[in-house]
């Protein structure tokens, strides 16, 4: 009869103990988030009618402010949402015809678009900026976006033939029986059944190419800078810390967002995954 105010005792201490286990792990977390959004609300350089260290919005205002900021925001942008479009584009196809038709050597076909996924895109640093020189695509966002296809279509094709195979096969059989032809049936039939795993595949698409730096810094040397690449020519002899995180935390921005709009997809995607 004594054992069950015992067993109740350690319940509560390993609550407590998973409790202040996490706390830290949060505290370890946001702290050097919120001391970048702390510092991009501080002047941290003189500025007219604001004194250093004192509180204002000086640092956003100055992004939009400097044209080679906003710049990198637009190209940011332009490239991360063609390349999203360009891996779905090519990715949809290949994932289906992968899922529903079987060739020799499909599953070594697997393996090489994950090894080639996991290749240092430092290897291909000098041959892609030899070539995309010669086709003028140096120095502009689309060429960040083509490069950046190299690296998403494999995982978009492997996240997305998962999804496809589970979709059953009497659905497309079902499907051209009432008369769908094969895009009408991959159009209205399978891209909504499969609608999770387009959300992860967009989500990991825009993540490597928002935060992708060596092929950016390759092929912009003069021109269409990214966001990432903005960030880096801020720092100097005199840099001011301020701009630096105000520009940092307005490039979490579009991830959050791109997290809030796909936050069902990706929780439905991993769910149908598991």
């Amino acid at each position: 009869m004594t054992s069950a105010p015992h067993i109740a005792g350690n319940r509560s201490d390993g609550g407590a103990v998973r409790f202040v286990a996490y706390l830290a792990l949060a505290a370890f977390v946001l702290l050097p988030l919120a001391q970048s959004i702390v510092l991009s609300f501080t002047a941290t350089l003189p500025h007219e009618g604001i004194e250093p260290g004192s509180l204002s919005l000086v640092n956003y205002l100055n992004i939009f402010r400097t044209p080679a900021l906003l710049s990198s925001i637009l190209n940011s942008l332009f490239y991360v949402a063609l390349n999203v479009a360009l891996s779905l584009f090519a990715g949809l196809p290949a994932a289906y015809a992968s899922s529903r038709y079987s060739f020799v050597g499909d599953r070594h076909f697997f393996f090489m678009l994950l090894v080639f996924r996991v290749t240092p895109p430092v290897v291909l640093s000098l041959p892609v900026f030899i070539l995309f020189s010669q086709l003028n695509l140096v120095n502009t966002p689309v060429g960040i976006a083509l490069v950046h296809c190299l690296f998403n279509i494999p995982i978009a094709i492997w996240i997305l033939e998962s999804f496809i195979s589970a979709v059953p096969r009497e659905l497309d059989e079902t499907a051209f029986l009432d008369g769908y032809s094969l895009p009408g049936f991959f159009f209205k039939q399978l891209l909504p059944a499969i609608a999770p795993g387009i959300g992860v595949t967009a989500f990991f698409c825009f993540i490597f190419s928002w935060v992708e730096v060596v092929m950016a810094r390759v092929l912009t040397v003069t021109a269409g800078k990214p966001i990432t690449m903005a960030i880096n020519a801020l720092f100097s002899f005199r840099t001011d810390i301020g701009l630096v995180m105000a520009m940092t935390v307005f490039s979490l921005l579009p991830g959050v967002a791109m997290i809030y709009f796909v936050r069902n997809h990706i929780a439905r995607g991993f769910v149908i995954r598991a």
